[in-house]
Order: C-alpha cells, then structure tokens, then sequence
C-alpha cells in the first residue's frame, strides 16, 4: 500500500461524489483479505498490512473532510 501525501489536486479529487465513494468502497474492499487472514489465521503480516491499510483509510477520509469543507464554504461564498 503506498502512501501519497502530495496535495496537489488530482483527478479524483475533483471527481463527481459517486466516484468518491466508489474509491472508498474499493479501499475497504482490498483490505478484506488481510483482515480475515490475521483476524481468522492469526497471520501477523497479515496485521502488518490491515495497520497500513488502516492509516490509508485514514489519509483519504482527511482528504475528503478537507475536500467537503472547501466545497461547503465555497457556496457561502456564493450566497453572500
């Protein structure tokens, strides 16, 4: 799992919402394999891998609340 922590805007920054989620979904989806392999097997590389993935998650939900707030406080701005 990489890591980016560049903060220049990319296609999916800027993507409709539903792509946004479906991103999300897919982030979720691809640590499956690894939580059932340390949760059921006790695999500790396996948590190794659940951990990283774990902190991705984090990135992009801080990404997205970022994202949301610039987009909210832009139709305030709009309004006034």
């Amino acid at each position: 799992m990489e890591t980016n922590s560049d903060t220049q805007t990319t296609e999916s920054e800027t993507s409709a919402p539903s792509n946004r989620y479906a991103e999300l979904q897919r982030l979720v989806a691809a640590m499956a394999t690894d939580f059932e392999k340390f949760y059921r097997d006790g695999n500790k590389a396996a948590g190794t891998r659940v951990r990283n993935s774990m902190q991705d998650l984090k990135a992009f939900a801080q990404k997205v609340r970022e994202e949301v707030l610039t987009l909210r406080n832009q139709g305030k701005e709009q309004e006034q």
